[in-house]
């Protein structure tokens, strides 16, 4: 018996016209270098329009991108998230325009040594690194590939590091003394809470009390310190969220007496031309213009103010990616339609569990639409891309775009049953594989 199933109305996503334009090229150059399926396609040029467009609300607002030769005016500063798309051709892209990159690992830290930033644009993020960013600077003399990394880049003076709790504080300060750490101080402000149980705080940062001990002990400590800095969560709904934890750091500041050079206000502007699943846009309520004013308002609160420090992941890599499948089998079943790919939510794009995202098809396949649900490979009913109108002229052998997969994407995928997808990186000299498809061999070799 057939069961009338509901097709969900079809969603608006907000993609300018040249956008998708741009995919669709961009894709078909990618598919001529047949790369096996499911592959990541990543450009920086989405990631260069989203900065200047930053930029131009910014410098309308009076920010400047460098403190010049005009003492009154704050400048700002972008830090690249290296955890949002962790893809070496990116940090090679970003290194090279003289950009600083935020990490909050190990991993992440010898990575950027590899790729050449200096430690001045660096800035260290995240809970307990007392267990091991001591351990990098200690591997200095191992003898390995990262001694060299260290050699080169003057083992690890003057990084930027925010501190996350009092333990670490008090493990971390003769280092920060002795390398010449630009130091400074994360604050869990009112603002932030677990996303999902709303009645609980974050685990990061110092608490109100707790920050004014340690901007007191870091400034009698004679260190360099100079920054305060909170980060809220993923797509802040609104510029009010921003410039209530901006007034509450404002406080803690005038507590403990201390001026900050720098204000790091972490990321999470809200994302563009994505979908919760229940189909409400993430940036409805938000403005740059709005949130640009609001900055330059907050910065009145704080004397002596230098530069603003962003960390923005999310809102500036989301549309630099695109995740791209191939359908393996079609089925037909109790009124939906069924498209069996290469690639899926298990394997490449865990965010379709709380997201939706525009989907192309190449070839472009026209006609009437039916309910569809893009299914992975993978043996989990868990594993669906998208439950959405499609046209019914789609068959075995076309190949689907998945938009808007710059963000978490990479860092999430899994090893389910399959390997790890092939990467092709775009920017202003071309496409090329930067990553191949994971062999068997690969997959296997790591057990002894």
């Amino acid at each position: 018996m057939k069961s009338a199933l509901k097709s969900p109305a079809k969603l608006d996503f907000g993609h300018a016209p040249e956008t998708i334009q741009f995919w669709k090229r961009l894709v078909r150059e990618a598919l001529s270098l047949s790369p096996p399926t499911p592959f990541y396609l990543v450009s920086a040029l989405p990631i260069a329009e989203r900065i200047s467009e930053l930029d131009a609300a910014l410098n309308a607002a009076g920010f400047k991108s460098a403190i010049g030769n005009r003492q009154s005016k704050i400048g700002f500063k972008h830090w690249l998230s290296c955890k949002t798309q962790p893809v070496a051709p990116l940090l090679r892209w970003w290194c090279e325009r003289d950009q600083g990159i935020e990490v909050v690992s190990e991993f992440e830290l010898r990575a950027a040594l590899a790729e050449g930033f200096a430690p001045e644009n660096i800035l260290v993020n995240g809970p307990a690194k007392h267990h091991w960013l001591a351990g990098v600077q200690a591997s200095a003399c191992s003898g390995n590939t990262l001694k060299r990394e260290l050699q080169r880049t003057a083992p690890l003076r003057n990084l930027s590091v925010n501190f996350d709790s009092p333990a670490e504080l008090a493990a971390l300060l003769p280092l920060a003394k002795k390398l010449n750490w630009r130091c400074g101080v994360r604050i869990l402000t009112g603002e932030e809470f677990d996303p999902e149980n709303l009645q609980f705080p974050t685990q990061f940062g110092f608490t109100p009390d707790e920050a004014v001990t340690a901007l007191k002990k870091l400034q009698r400590a004679k260190v360099r310190m100079e920054t305060v800095h909170f980060h809220l969560r993923t797509n802040v709904s609104s510029v009010a969220i921003y410039g209530r934890a901006i007034a509450e750091v404002a406080e803690i500041c005038r507590a403990a007496k201390f001026s900050p050079r720098h204000l790091d206000i972490g990321g999470g502007l809200p994302v563009r031309q994505v979908r919760t699943r229940g189909g409400k846009i993430f940036d409805g309520e938000f403005g740059l213009r709005a949130f640009a004013e609001m900055l330059r308002q907050s910065a009145k609160l704080f004397p002596g103010l230098r530069e603003l420090w962003l960390e923005n992941g999310r809102w500036v890599s989301t549309g630099s990616g695109a995740l791209v499948v191939k359908i393996l089998d079609v089925k037909e079943r109790r009124g939906v339609r069924q498209l069996i790919c290469d690639g899926g939510r298990t394997l490449n794009a865990l965010m379709s569990l709380w997201e939706q995202h525009k989907i192309l098809s190449v070839p472009e396949r026209s006609g009437a639409e039916t309910l569809t649900v893009v299914h992975g490979p993978t043996c989990m009913a868990f594993d669906q891309l998208a439950r959405i109108p499609l046209s019914r002229t789609l068959r075995a052998g076309d190949h689907l775009v998945w938009l808007d997969a710059g963000a978490y994407h990479i860092p999430w995928e899994t090893r389910f049953s399959h390997g790890h997808a092939a990467v092709v990186w775009h920017e202003e000299r071309g496409l090329r594989l930067v990553r191949e498809q994971q062999s068997f061999e690969n997959f296997w070799s790591q057990w002894r």
